[in-house]
């Protein structure tokens, strides 16, 4: 036992160390997503192909090892949009959160306040917060902007009579950067048929980006939440703000 402890470089050990991070990376993007349904059918895959081979299945072994010939091609496609997602963290990383601490605190008050206004007028709007995955194709379509986000702002753009109304504005850095952007809309068969094109494209960008993106609808008034491709919806303003608020300081506050 001490002979292969001693055989062990510190090479070894961060080569398992780096191969770890990324894997667990990869899991932690995957979670509560259709690819992890898709991850653990592979898994099951796996077993029947080790359990056919040891009971001598042969018609079996033979279908399962055609197919995971082609596991590499069939994982990039099944897993394009986390493939994707994962080199655009890497590739895009921030050293710090989008929101600053009081900055951001009153960002997120002023974003709170619209999304309520908005609400109980049954205005509707896309209001997405950009994170570490940057949005730049997003904001290259959309109308540049620039501004500090405020309550005013958002509620003049997002006005019925606004050219930019039926868009998404896109926030970075506690900044408005862009209003009037169009986002890429989810196929998702688990959304609501009752939402529309409004909801899934929140939750299309959130499926390609790890942005934040809240969601007003224009029917119902009812505010929603979009995270990792997940929709939380029927907010009241108390559970947006605490949402918002830990999204934005835990990671944060973990990094002091």
């Amino acid at each position: 036992m001490l002979e292969i402890i001693k055989q062990i470089r510190w090479q070894d050990l961060f080569d398992i160390a780096l191969v770890t991070i990324i894997f667990y990376r990869f899991l932690l993007i995957l979670k509560g997503t259709k690819a992890a349904k898709m991850l653990l059918g592979l898994v099951v895959l796996l077993l029947v192909s080790f359990g056919s081979r040891y009971f001598e299945f042969y018609t079996m072994d033979w279908l399962i090892q055609s197919f995971l010939s082609q596991l590499v091609i069939a994982l990039i496609v099944l897993f394009q949009p986390e493939i994707r997602k994962v080199l655009a963290q890497m590739g895009e990383a921030k050293l710090f959160q989008t929101f600053a601490s009081a900055e951001g605190l009153r960002s997120i008050e002023e974003i709170v306040r619209a999304a309520a206004s908005l609400a109980s007028r049954k205005v509707g709007a896309l209001i997405v917060i950009e994170r570490e995955t940057s949005l730049q194709e997003y904001i290259e379509i959309g109308i540049p902007l620039d501004a500090k986000v405020s309550n005013e702002l958002i509620l003049s753009i997002f006005h019925p009579t606004s050219p930019m109304h039926d868009g998404a504005i896109i926030l970075r850095n506690n900044r408005i950067i862009a209003a009037g952007c169009f986002l890429p809309i989810t196929l998702e068969r688990e959304i609501s048929k009752s939402l529309g094109t409004r909801h899934r494209a929140g939750v299309g960008v959130t499926v390609e980006t790890d942005a934040v993106v809240i969601i007003v609808s224009e029917e119902t008034g009812s505010i929603s939440l979009a995270i990792d491709g997940r929709l939380y919806t029927s907010l009241n303003t108390s559970g947006l703000r605490d949402d918002l608020t830990e999204l934005f300081t835990k990671k944060k506050d973990n990094k002091k």
